[in-house]
C-alpha cells in the first residue's frame, strides 16, 4: 500500500479536462513530509503558505486569547495570488504568441 492509493482525484481535471488552482497540493504536502522541499515546491509553490496557513488556523482555535482573522486573512490572499501567478506560469499564460 502507498500514500497515493488515498489520494483524492481532481474533479475538474476528471470531469473537466482542466486542472484547477488546487492540483498538486496533496502530493507537494507528501513529498514535504518525505523530505523533498525542493520537489514540493516545484510541484505546487503555494506548500509552504498554505501549510503556514493551516497551521495558523489550528493554532488559533486552541489559543482563543487573540484573534487571527486579520492573519489568516492576508494569509488567504497570499496564497491565492501565489496559486493565481503559479496556475498562469504552468499554462504558459504569460508567453506572448
Amino acid at each position: 500500500m502507498d500514500i497515493e492509493d488515498f489520494m483524492l482525484t481532481c474533479p475538474s481535471k476528471k470531469f473537466l479536462g482542466v486542472e484547477c488552482l488546487g492540483c498538486g497540493a496533496q502530493r507537494a504536502i507528501v513529498l514535504v513530509f518525505e523530505g523533498k522541499f525542493s520537489e514540493a515546491f516545484h510541484m505546487y509553490p503555494a506548500v509552504y503558505t498554505l501549510l503556514l496557513f493551516f497551521f495558523t488556523l489550528g493554532w488559533s482555535f486552541i489559543d482563543k486569547k487573540r484573534k487571527y482573522g486579520v492573519a489568516l486573512g492576508i494569509m488567504v490572499v497570499i496564497n491565492l495570488l501565489i496559486m493565481i501567478a503559479s496556475y498562469m506560469y504552468k499554462h504558459n499564460i504569460f508567453e506572448t504568441v
